[in-house]
């Protein structure tokens, strides 16, 4: 009897998110002030947080953050959202730095074939609806990815934009932990970091890209513009929606209205 007992408790499944917000505010107070090296090396050592992966844009400044997790462990999985739509300088650079930083658990994911084919035929959906663009090719792919983890670590720094203002370490985003280790680092920082490992730059950077996303979307950064800037230009828009829900596209037809080809809700 005590081993039927036990092999029911076995069998129920525990719905309960793995991380709170109580949980959040723990992490916050125990590592404020702490160097992100020594709580990263702790946080992995310790195996506090679940099945945790990194998930990374291999943009202008991701050498930091990837250098950082690898130096405290490299088996850390990494994620990389490849939105068919990247530059050929991001791929190749992604496949640089994990070859130098030796990360050995490093996955791809796409977008859903058959969704492109219904949402998004000729590839143009960017051009009429960026914010529908950014759910079919990144936050889709990116939400299956994330189905088997309990916290994911991201590299978003606070002085990036007004919308990542007071960025705390750890935040609670659909029961996941999320990890922003570099969210109190300032740009001068992270040039400090990039001397002093000597990592490579992304490709576009010399170029004038400072924030890199898909090619049809990122444009060179004039001079005194936020880094961030050439981003979605022309759009009233500064997130792809992985981070902060996007809102409705202007110009979006009223509910019950008709729709162009290609426009309904995907999910």
């Amino acid at each position: 009897m005590a081993d039927a007992a036990a092999a029911r408790l076995r069998d129920v499944i525990d719905t309960a998110p793995a991380f709170t917000q109580a949980d959040a505010d723990r992490l916050n107070a125990r590592f404020a002030g702490v160097d992100v090296r020594v709580m990263l090396a702790e946080l992995f050592a310790e195996g506090s947080l679940g099945r945790v992966a990194v998930v990374s844009s291999f943009g202008t400044e991701s050498a930091v953050l990837l250098h950082l997790v690898a130096s405290a462990d490299p088996s850390v999985p990494v994620i990389f959202v490849d939105t068919l739509k990247m530059f050929q300088e991001t791929l190749d650079y992604r496949d640089t730095l994990t070859s130098l930083l030796g990360l050995s658990n490093s996955s791809v994911v796409q977008p859903d074939a058959a969704v492109l084919a219904a949402k998004d035929e000729n590839g143009l959906r960017w051009s009429w609806d960026p914010d529908g663009c950014c759910e079919i090719r990144k936050v889709e792919p990116l939400a299956r990815a994330k189905r088997g983890l309990d916290a994911w670590i991201s590299g978003r720094k606070a002085f990036q934009s007004v919308t990542r203002e007071n960025l705390p370490r750890f935040e609670i985003e659909d029961g996941r932990l999320k990890i922003n280790p570099l969210g109190d680092w300032t740009k001068d920082d992270l040039e400090a970091y990039f001397a002093e490992h000597d990592l490579p730059r992304h490709p576009l950077e010399a170029q004038g890209y400072l924030s890199v996303g898909c090619a049809p979307c990122t444009s060179v950064v004039k001079p005194g513009e936020d880094p961030r800037a050439g981003r979605w230009r022309g759009w009233d828009k500064t997130e792809c929606g992985i981070h902060t829900p996007v809102s409705t596209p202007v110009g979006t037809p009223a509910s019950g209205d008709e729709l162009p080809p290609g426009y309904e809700p995907v999910f």
